[in-house]
């Protein structure tokens, strides 16, 4: 492996690591501050490091890409928040596996909008992710709670979200029309915010750290990561170091927040994982190894 191999694999890493941190900050600080009022701060913090990190594209930014950003934003917008919703009524570590039901709906999504078949590899991953969804959500009397039903919701809104993106995307500047995807968002936060929130009177200094860290961190820098690392990095392996957001966000719920993961979560979260990783790699990684034993059990012979 390169110095840019592995630099590329670092910066993944390390935004799925911030990613998945963010979710007991997230839950720290709803406790004060109102969600859409959270969510416009938020992301316009991240339109801000955008800005100034690609000052010079400014002057290319388009009218295609205000329109597809806003489009972009309103679904970014609906699916943060929704998802916020849920943190407020469930655990950290919950909302970050259950929120990753989008990696197994997109195909299926795809498939109803444009026509193309899943693989097998989908319909596996989407039977483990039921069973784990299950083993974590439903209850002896196969009930629901209304924070983790919420979560799953704003998993189908993200799956819609990379849907348009994929579409929305070709063409554009990525940076750009990541900028004005925030900016819609931003809008569209601040205003649900002044609609229907009171504004706290005072915010804590700890309030103030998690804000900038929401911002600036898991906003923009984790972004950033993850667009350099996804243009070194093999698809494959790539879509693993993602995928262990959900895994840092347990992580980090139980060292910070202090929840507790028993062996029924433990296995649902181990499903649930499992097909995200079956879902974005199609099991790729596993074919080179299959070939060098063939390879090599035909030289035997």
């Amino acid at each position: 492996m390169t110095k840019r191999d592995f630099g590329g694999r670092l910066a993944l890493l390390l935004a799925a690591m911030i990613w998945g941190s963010a979710f007991f900050v997230m839950k720290n600080a709803v406790d004060v501050i109102p969600t859409w009022m959270l969510l416009g701060i938020r992301f316009t913090m991240g339109v801000m490091v955008l800005g100034l990190v690609f000052l010079r594209r400014l002057r290319k930014l388009r009218a295609s890409t205000w329109l597809r950003g806003a489009a972009l934003g309103v679904l970014l917008c609906a699916a943060y928040g929704v998802q916020t919703f849920g943190l407020m009524e469930t655990t950290p570590g919950k909302n970050a596996f259950l929120t990753t039901v989008y990696c197994i709906l997109v195909p299926f999504l795809g498939w109803a909008v444009l026509g193309k078949r899943p693989t097998g590899y989908n319909a596996l991953a989407a039977e483990l992710c039921l069973g784990g969804i299950g083993l974590v959500s439903l209850t002896g009397d196969f009930s629901m709670g209304r924070g983790d039903l919420l979560t799953l919701v704003s998993g189908v809104i993200y799956a819609a979200h990379i849907l348009a993106l994929g579409r929305f995307s070709r063409g554009e500047d990525t940076a750009l029309l990541t900028l004005t995807q925030f900016a819609a968002a931003a809008l569209m936060a601040w205003v649900l915010s002044l609609a229907t929130e009171t504004a706290p009177s005072a915010l804590p200094a700890g309030a103030m750290v998690e804000l900038a860290y929401l911002g600036v961190f898991s906003t923009a820098l984790a972004l950033l990561m993850q667009s350099v690392g996804q243009k070194i990095t093999p698809p494959a392996p790539a879509a693993i170091l993602l995928s262990l957001e959900s895994v840092f966000g347990v992580l980090f719920s139980v060292l910070f927040y202090g929840e507790v993961v028993t062996p029924r979560l433990g296995a649902g979260f181990a499903l649930i994982f499992l097909a995200v990783v079956v879902s974005e790699t199609q099991l790729a990684f596993l074919r080179p190894l299959s070939a060098r034993r063939r390879r090599c059990a035909s030289g035997a012979s």
